[in-house]
């Protein structure tokens, strides 16, 4: 039976908590109802950030709704996963960060419901996002207050040791080179929130008179938590996908070997389903199909070298070989939050100096911080692009990375995020079905 608010039938729940681990009820119906159903085709769906279940249930529903009549013989199934992200209130779009671009209120306190979704999204961490709020509140003057507030946010995001999810801002990784913590958390709190509070009143007043007044830390402060938070978020998506959603599909392919996977995610959710593909068991070969709808993270994470520097690559080199079938990553040219934010935001998480200048520079697509979804796929060989109308037309390549350029729907979406969360649209739909060769 479908969910009183799904569209589709049969349709399970797959949630998971911030390590990765499942619930257990909600994994075993799915391992039992796909056999049950005789599911041939089971499309998994992967919201972004976006703390609220019911928005993310709402979203599964209006995007599966178009399948079952693209195709109509087949033996479908679908999944919706919810894992614990959250979001700013005051932000514009429920899956991505606002990051510096976008204006502040008038006083960086946390209201109400940002707090709420701290609480939930950091369990046990109460104690410390009262005293972060209070800070925020009360923006004592003492350069000290404010590394206590940087101390503070990194016990709030529990920044970790190098290790497997902690990784550049790009997710890439260099030969012989340890990984470490972003700037903004190993660096000097009170310096690195008044870089983060030019960049904001630079990019509010680009060409105005902000260079020529001394910016408030404490909006840099506030902009440092969020940035934190984004992080924590990013890591959490990795460590969803490897560590979770991985190995339930590996469960999946020895109860219902013959099922055929279809993975589908959207901004963060994008990156939770391509780690995914690292956390599969040896020899799996269920998935047929990746599908990332905007993702939010490095367009060289499946590189094995990266353009400027031939020590690095992608922290997802080689991964996409693990799927029986494409990996089609969309992108479209009007999501400005891909386009300005993500990489300004990856640069700040990297390097705090110089934010504003790089701006300009990170928008192009060869920008050493460009996401998947505003230039697709890049520094693969072998990758393929179309545009979206005719990848509809033509028969997609059954293997290797795919870009196709879904700007003439993926468009609508106000300043600063754009067309970012645009992609409920049928034809989106018809691309699933079409990278998963789903009949």
């Amino acid at each position: 039976m479908a969910e009183p608010a799904m569209s589709v039938s049969p349709y399970w729940e797959l949630t998971f908590d911030a390590d990765g681990d499942t619930d257990g009820g909600k994994r075993d119906r799915l391992l039992a109802g796909v056999a049950e159903h005789d599911v041939r085709d089971l499309v998994v769906f992967s919201h972004g950030w976006n703390s609220d279940r019911s928005g993310a249930t709402r979203l599964y529903s209006r995007f599966f709704a178009p399948i079952p009549a693209l195709a109509p013989a087949a033996r479908l199934g679908y999944v919706g996963v919810v894992w614990p992200s959250m979001r700013f209130s005051d932000e514009p779009i429920p899956d991505f960060p606002r990051a510096v671009a976008a204006e502040l209120p008038p006083r960086p306190a946390l209201d109400k419901d940002t707090r709420h979704a701290l609480l939930e999204t950091f369990p046990g961490r109460a104690t410390v996002i009262d005293q972060i709020a209070r800070m925020l509140d009360q923006q004592p003057r003492e350069e000290r207050e404010l590394e206590e507030f940087g101390r503070l946010v990194r016990l709030l995001v529990d920044v970790v040791p190098p290790g497997p999810q902690v990784l550049f801002a790009a997710d890439t990784m260099a030969e012989g080179v340890q990984q470490s913590e972003p700037l903004m958390f190993s660096g000097s709190t009170a310096e690195i929130c008044e870089e983060f509070a030019r960049a904001v009143a630079e990019l509010e007043s680009p060409g105005g008179r902000a260079g020529f007044s001394l910016p408030n830390p404490w909006d840099g402060a506030h902009e440092l938590l969020r940035q934190a938070t984004y992080y924590a978020m990013k890591r959490r998506a990795g460590t969803v996908g490897e560590r979770g959603l991985g190995r339930v599909v590996g469960q999946l392919a020895a109860k219902a070997p013959n099922t055929r996977v279809h993975l589908v995610g959207h901004s963060f959710g994008a990156r939770l389903v391509s780690f995914a593909l690292r956390g599969l068991p040896q020899g799996v070969r269920t998935v047929k199909s990746v599908t990332l709808l905007q993702g939010a993270f490095s367009h060289y994470a499946f590189a094995a070298r990266l353009p400027h520097d031939p020590r690095a690559g992608g922290v997802l080199q080689g991964q996409h070989l693990r799927i029986d079938g494409p990996l089609v990553c969309c992108h479209s040219r009007h999501d400005s939050a891909l386009g300005t934010i993500y990489p300004l935001a990856s640069r700040m998480a990297g390097d705090a100096q110089g934010a504003a200048a790089e701006l300009a520079l990170a928008r192009g697509l060869g920008a050493k911080w460009g996401a998947m979804g505003y230039g697709g796929v890049q520094a693969v060989p072998g990758t393929q692009s179309f545009k979206l109308s005719a990848a509809l037309k033509a028969k997609l390549p059954a293997s290797g990375c795919v870009n196709v350029d879904a700007a003439e729907v993926v468009r609508r979406g106000g300043a600063p995020s754009g067309a970012h969360s645009d992609i409920v649209h049928r034809e989106l739909a018809q691309l699933v079905v079409a990278a998963g060769r789903i009949r």
